[in-house]
C-alpha cells in the first residue's frame, strides 16, 4: 500500500463531512499546510480536520471549485479494482431488489459512493459517464470491476458532458471493452425502446422517470397526451402503449424524433403517434391557435438552470412553458411538470405552477408529487443528489 498524501481542511470546514456529505470546496483548505499546487488529479489522500482526526479517504481535483471528493471512510482505503468491486456489488444489489429487469441506472454518482461516475445498464452493455477528472483517473480500475462482475458485451464511454467541459476535459466517446452498437433495447413499463446510445443525449436514455411515466401510464386509456422535450418518446410512446387514443410530440431535434418513430412503431403504435420538430415554445402557440386541446399534457424540459446563478432566469423560463402547457389542457385535464434542474426546488416548482395557473386563469389541483426512481438513490447528507421533481395537477376552468 502506497504511503498518502495528506489534506488539511481550515477550522470549522469538517461540518459538512462530519455530517455525511463528501464533496471539499478549495476554500476549504489549510493551504498552509497542504498547498493545492502539490496534488495532481486521481491522487488519494488522507483528509484531515483542523485538529488532526482522519475524516475518510478522498480522490483529488485540485483545479476544480470542488477540489476533493471522500469515496471512504476508511483511512486506508484504496480507489483500486477491489474497492470498485465493493461499491458496484452495493449498487447492483439495490437495483436487484426493486427491478426484475436489467435496465436501470446502475451507478448515480456519489448515491452510490462512487462520485463523478454515471452507469447505465443496458441488459449486458453499459455506458459509462466520467463527470470529473479524479474519476477519469481511475477508469482501469472501475473497468476492469465491471469486466469482472458483469462478463459484458461492450462498455461504452460517453464523456461529453457539461460537467466536463466547466472543467477543462476533453470529449471522449469510445467503446472500450467488447463492442456496442449505435443502439441499444431496453424495456421499461411493459414498453420497449430503441435508444441511440452513441449519439442520442448522454447516456441515450433517461431511466429517472420510469415511477413518474408508469403513474402516468393509468391515466392514459382513451385520452390525447401532448408529450413536450419528447426526445425519443419515454413519456409518450409509453402513453399510446398504455391505451392513449392519440399522442402527439414535440421535440426540436429531428434525429430524436426519428426515434420516436422507431419507437412507436416497434411497439404497435405508430398511427397514434405524431410528431412535431421545433422550438417547443412556438409549436405549443401554434397548437393553441389551431385550437387543439390534450386531456394530458407532458413537459419535461432540459435544466433550465444549470448553475446556481441561473436560478432567476430559470424560474421565468419554468414560468413561461408551463403557461403555454396550460392553454393546451382542456379543462378536467392533467397537467404533468417536470423539472431535472437541481437548483429548482420541489417548493419553486409549486410556485412556478401557482404563478402560471394565475396568469393562465385556471385553477389547478396537485394530485401527485413525483421524484426519481429506485436507481436514482438519494444520499440523506447530499442534498445535490435529490434533483428530479414531477408534479401532477388536474386543471379546471370556470365555464
Amino acid at each position: 500500500m502506497l504511503k498518502k498524501a495528506e489534506l488539511w481542511l481550515r477550522k470549522g470546514a469538517d461540518r459538512r463531512l462530519r455530517g455525511g456529505h463528501c464533496w471539499v470546496y478549495s476554500n476549504e483548505i489549510d493551504s498552509a499546510r497542504s498547498p493545492l499546487s502539490a496534488f495532481s488529479a486521481g491522487d488519494t489522500v488522507r483528509l484531515h480536520s483542523q485538529s488532526g482526526e482522519v475524516l475518510g479517504t478522498a480522490l483529488m481535483e485540485p483545479k476544480s471549485l470542488i477540489c476533493a471528493r471522500v469515496f471512504s471512510r476508511d483511512a486506508d482505503a484504496d480507489f483500486d479494482k477491489q474497492l470498485c468491486l465493493h461499491k458496484l456489488g452495493n449498487a447492483l444489489a439495490l437495483r436487484q431488489q426493486f427491478y426484475d429487469a436489467p435496465y436501470y441506472r446502475l451507478v448515480y454518482g456519489d448515491s452510490d459512493g462512487l462520485s463523478g461516475v454515471v452507469i447505465d445498464r443496458f441488459a449486458d452493455y453499459f455506458v459509462v459517464q466520467l463527470n470529473t477528472a479524479g474519476a477519469e483517473c481511475h477508469e482501469a480500475s472501475l473497468v476492469e470491476a465491471l469486466v469482472e462482475l458483469f462478463k459484458p458485451a461492450g462498455i461504452l464511454l460517453r464523456c461529453d458532458s457539461r460537467a466536463r467541459r466547466d472543467q477543462g476535459l476533453d470529449d471522449r466517446i469510445e467503446v472500450i471493452y467488447g463492442d456496442c452498437p449505435d443502439e441499444l433495447p431496453l424495456q421499461e413499463n411493459d414498453t420497449r425502446f430503441l435508444a441511440p446510445v452513441l449519439q442520442g443525449q448522454k447516456t441515450g436514455w433517461f431511466y429517472d422517470h420510469r415511477e413518474n411515466r408508469a403513474r402516468m401510464q393509468s391515466l392514459c386509456a382513451g385520452r390525447t397526451v401532448l408529450d413536450v422535450y419528447s426526445y425519443i418518446g419515454g413519456w409518450g410512446i409509453e402513453a399510446a402503449a398504455a391505451g392513449a387514443s392519440h399522442v402527439d410530440c414535440i421535440d426540436s431535434s429531428d434525429y430524436a424524433l426519428q426515434y420516436v418513430q422507431k419507437n412507436a412503431d416497434l411497439n404497435g403504435v405508430g398511427e397514434k403517434v405524431s410528431t412535431h420538430c421545433g422550438r417547443a415554445d412556438q409549436l405549443m402557440q401554434e397548437l393553441a391557435a389551431q385550437g387543439r386541446r390534450f386531456h394530458i399534457v407532458v413537459i419535461d424540459p432540459p435544466a433550465f438552470i444549470p448553475r446556481k446563478r441561473d436560478q432567476g432566469k430559470g424560474k421565468k423560463a419554468y414560468r413561461r412553458i408551463n403557461e403555454l402547457a396550460l392553454q393546451l389542457v382542456e379543462s378536467g385535464g392533467v397537467l404533468i411538470s417536470a423539472s431535472c434542474s437541481m437548483h429548482l426546488s420541489q417548493d419553486d416548482l409549486l410556485d412556478v405552477l401557482r404563478g402560471a395557473a394565475l396568469r393562465s386563469a385556471c385553477d389547478l389541483q396537485l394530485a401527485h408529487l413525483g421524484g426519481q426512481g429506485a436507481d436514482h438513490p438519494i444520499a440523506p447528507a447530499i442534498q445535490e443528489t435529490r434533483y428530479l421533481k414531477a408534479a401532477f395537477a388536474r386543471v379546471s376552468r370556470a365555464e
